[in-house]
């Protein structure tokens, strides 16, 4: 027997047909974030643009970066990395030829040395 006021609590099959318990507000609160498809759609389609916006001006700068780099094997003509071999294999002196140098020298072995902003 029901009670007239309406006060009685529901059966646990009026809540099995329901699907839901009385205590929750929206039995479809999991899928309301399917009302604003639309505005959730262009958000992540924004965030998508912004990060490929990003990675081409990453991109940009590392090959601006790298054309700012002297590499010889890119940058010099492919005559010149024979060139670059034999230089790399000189030697500015080797000790002997020093006093050939200081006994042709024109300069005053007995000047002061300069140092910038003194008068002298």
């Amino acid at each position: 027997m029901q009670d007239p006021t309406g006060s009685s609590p529901k059966s646990k099959e009026d809540q099995a047909v329901n699907g839901h318990d009385e205590k929750e507000n929206n039995p479809f609160a999991e899928y309301m974030w399917m009302e604003n498809e639309e505005d959730f759609n262009r958000q992540v389609e924004e965030e998508l643009q912004e990060q490929e916006f990003l990675d081409r001006c990453f991109q940009e700068m590392l090959e601006e970066e790298d054309q700012d780099w002297f590499i010889p094997s890119r940058d010099l003509p492919q005559g010149m990395g024979q060139l670059q071999q034999q230089l790399n294999g000189l030697s500015v002196c080797d000790g002997h030829g020093s006093e050939d140098i200081l006994s042709k020298s024109n300069l005053n072995p007995d000047a002061k040395e300069f140092v910038p902003g003194v008068k002298y």
